[in-house]
């Protein structure tokens, strides 16, 4: 395994390729596959862009995942869906990172005023 190669829960995976919260770390799973394929420490609002960008490539380095929509979930179900995803495809999974220029990197903050008025952004200093 390389630096630019990590194992990832494959909940985190499925949460970015279906766009269904499954992973069992929850939203921090989500930040940590995220930040680590696209090198970048991701607000809360750039999360959709990144998974966007991410999604893909996660298809293209596991492509037995590309039949895996998630429309089946529910918040009923969706831990029993997951250990039937990972019975199939395996608990864990080798995620590399994007390369260097599929990623846009934005300001945290001037991606946050394109989405809200800019009179709405109180910036806290400590």
């Amino acid at each position: 395994m390389t630096e630019d190669q990590k194992l990832f829960h494959l909940g985190d995976v499925l949460t970015v390729t279906t766009g269904k919260l499954v992973s069992r770390r929850h939203m921090e799973g989500i930040y940590d596959i995220l930040n680590f394929m696209t090198r970048d420490n991701l607000f809360t609002h750039q999360l959709p862009r990144a998974g966007r960008e991410c999604a893909p490539a996660l298809l293209e380095q596991h492509p037995q995942l590309a039949a895996v929509t998630g429309d089946d979930v529910t918040p009923e179900n969706h831990a029993a869906w997951l250990e039937a995803q990972c019975a199939e495809f395996g608990e864990e999974l080798l995620v590399q990172r994007l390369s260097e220029h599929a990623h846009e990197y934005i300001d945290p903050l001037s991606e946050l005023a394109e989405k809200v008025h800019p009179s709405k952004i109180i910036s806290v200093q400590s």
